[in-house]
C-alpha cells in the first residue's frame, strides 16, 4: 500500500476515535451543543480520510505524486485545526472563528487539489513482476 494511503487511513483512525469520545461525552452529560463538531469530526476526519486512503490504495501512480503530498499535508493539516476549533466554538470561545474560517478554506483548497488529482491521467509505473516462491 502507497505511504499515502496508509497516512490517511492512520489519521482516519485517531479521527474515529476523538469523534466516538465527542459522541460518549455528549451522551454522558446530556449536552448535545457539540453535535456539530461531533459530525465533521466523523465525516471530515474519519470517512473523507478513509476515502482518501482507499483512493490512493487503489491508484498508486497518484499516490506517489507530489501533488498527492501536497493533498495529504494540506488536507491533515487542516482537518486537525478545523476539528477542535468547530469544537471550542461550539463550547463558547467564538474568538476561535478565524481559525475555523482558515482550517475550512484550507480543506476546501485541499479538496480542489484531490479533484485535479483525480481528474488527471496517472502515468504508468513499471513494476516487477510478482516471483512465485521457489517450490
Amino acid at each position: 500500500m502507497p505511504q499515502i494511503a496508509e497516512n490517511f487511513f492512520k489519521l482516519a483512525v485517531v479521527f474515529l476515535i476523538f469523534g466516538i469520545l465527542m459522541g460518549l461525552q455528549m451522551s454522558i452529560s446530556g449536552n448535545h451543543s457539540v453535535i456539530g463538531a461531533h459530525a465533521h469530526t466523523n465525516l471530515v476526519g474519519w470517512v473523507t480520510m478513509a476515502l482518501f486512503g482507499g483512493y490512493y490504495a487503489v491508484n498508486p501512480a497518484k499516490a506517489e505524486t507530489r501533488l498527492a503530498r501536497i493533498h495529504f499535508w494540506s488536507f491533515a493539516v487542516a482537518a486537525v485545526i478545523l476539528a477542535p476549533s468547530l469544537y471550542a466554538m461550539y463550547m463558547g470561545f467564538t474568538a476561535i472563528e478565524p481559525l475555523l474560517a482558515i482550517s475550512s478554506i484550507v480543506a476546501f483548497l485541499s479538496v480542489l487539489v484531490f479533484a485535479a488529482i483525480v481528474f488527471t491521467k496517472a502515468e504508468a509505473t513499471v513494476r516487477p513482476p510478482a516471483t512465485a516462491a521457489a517450490a
